[in-house]
């Protein structure tokens, strides 16, 4: 365990292997919320030791999912793999203190071992750990670590308690592969301690991992941190997160239109609460969060309360930081603004950013705005515009055109002296003026699509669909 006046030290370490998982995504979350916590430092490693996998537009994947999510480390990241002689290093003082060992097994060797080891019930042990090397012998092999045979290794996790490894159920892992590459047990171990880590908060799929680091810990005489190991996101099912419950990579979430800020709140959320608070600012986490109190249970990735936050934090963004995601967004669609079209965003956002549950959304909200005169009404709108309905939204332009207040308010006040006038309720027009001013598509209230669109396109857009077909 880290001294208790050590400044805290976390880290996320992600293979560049793919996409983002939303559950690295978490892992940084926490590590990043307990540093801010603590006053301590968070820090980022790029476990790149896989060379067949590991890809710079990988590694690119994760800087940008990390900038995006608002969780950049403390430091630039430190690459893995470039600490191979570092590594190795380190095993050469295992195999000074006897705490490793060459082993040439050979693959045949090993597999009978594995069998024989699994019909004792223990773990497979190599016929090298007590044996002399072969003298004049030049043959590939493996480093292997001599672990303990008897006894247990506790691991004290904050997360899960305490939890016991009998140590005839560890293997004695591979090191060194025999083209000298280190292994990833090692690798993180080294690496861990180099970087001053005193805390390891990771997902409890690696549990298994920090009894065998521990043991390497040990042998190296270094201190070891504290570990805590995070439940696994399950889909809504309770099965592991899978493809076929949607998304699961940082930048899906990204092209969904959720944005960063609402990903913080829900992510912490999932598998760690203050009361009930379900929505709360990143200072608010940052006061209240401590990984003690992660639950031990998986959390289920829930698409109705992810909506929920994503809407509320939609509300409280800035307008014109909005209309630059939507145009983004439209962007991708296919959609290009017209030259006025970032004016019309600012002028609708207010209005329907309240329904929108995603940026995706809010731009599909936002299309009635942006359209061009004429506007195309759909079939369903075209059929509302009897001849009665014309000759009443005839009478209504001209009742709207005398309006010298273009505001929600006297636009309601407005509309609802012309139903009294013409002896009607807004029912009789309020569908048929709707479907003129957006053309089918989703729109406000009445009052709000006049309000963005102006008086001049309004009454342009209802002239228009007054004029007879050409």
């Amino acid at each position: 365990m880290p001294a208790p006046d050590r400044p805290v030290v976390t880290r996320v370490a992600p293979s560049p292997t793919g996409s983002m998982h939303i559950g690295t995504a978490r892992v940084a979350l926490y590590n990043w919320l307990y540093a801010r916590h603590t006053g301590g430092t968070y820090l980022l490693r790029i476990e790149d030791t896989d060379r067949q996998r590991s890809t710079e537009a990988a590694v690119d994947v994760i800087l940008e999912g990390l900038a995006w999510l608002g969780l950049e480390p403390d430091a630039p990241p430190v690459f893995q793999f470039a600490r191979a002689d570092r590594h190795r290093a380190a095993v050469a003082e295992l195999l000074a203190a006897d705490s490793a060992y060459p082993c040439w097994m050979t693959v045949e060797e090993l597999a009978a071992e594995r069998d024989i080891a699994r019909a004792e019930g223990r773990a497979i042990r190599s016929p090298w750990r007590d044996r002399a090397p072969p003298e004049g012998v030049n043959l590939p092999h493996v480093i292997r670590f001599k672990g303990p045979l008897e006894g247990e290794t506790i691991v004290d996790d904050l997360v899960k308690g305490t939890v016991r490894f009998r140590n005839r159920d560890l293997d004695d892992l591979v090191l060194l592969r025999s083209d000298g590459a280190p292994t990833y047990n090692l690798a993180v171990v080294v690496d861990d301690h180099d970087m001053g880590i005193t805390h390891v908060i990771r997902g409890d799929d690696h549990l298994n991992n920090t009894a065998r680091q521990s043991l390497i810990y040990q042998a190296l005489g270094w201190e070891l941190p504290t570990f805590a190991h995070l439940p696994m996101i399950h889909g809504p099912d309770g099965a592991k997160l899978s493809k076929r419950h949607g998304a699961q990579a940082v930048g899906e979430f990204a092209e969904m239109g959720y944005l960063p800020e609402a990903m913080r709140n829900y992510l912490a959320r999932l598998g760690w609460g203050h009361g009930d608070d379900e929505l709360f600012t990143d200072a608010q986490a940052i006061a209240w969060f401590d990984v003690k109190d992660v639950v031990k249970a998986p959390a289920r990735l829930d698409w109705n309360k992810l909506a929920h936050v994503n809407n509320h934090y939609l509300r409280q963004a800035d307008d014109n930081r909005l209309a630059d995601l939507v145009t983004a967004s439209l962007k991708k669609a296919g959609t290009s603004l017209a030259e006025n079209g970032r004016a019309r965003l600012l002028a609708v956002i207010p209005h329907v950013k309240e329904g929108a549950k995603t940026i995706v959304e809010l731009g599909e909200l936002c299309r009635f705005a942006l359209a061009e005169r004429p506007v195309t009404l759909d079939a369903k709108s075209a059929a509302l515009l009897t001849e009665e309905t014309r000759a009443r939204l005839s009478r209504l332009a001209e009742h709207l055109a005398m309006e010298p207040d273009w505001s929600p308010p006297a636009l309601t006040a407005s509309l609802r002296s012309f139903a009294a006038a013409d002896g009607v309720g807004l029912g009789k027009f309020g569908a048929p003026l709707r479907a003129v001013l957006s053309g089918g598509l989703p729109a406000p209230d009445l009052a709000g699509a006049l309000t963005t669109l102006g008086r001049d396109e309004s009454l342009g857009r209802i002239k228009d669909a007054l004029s007879p077909a050409e």
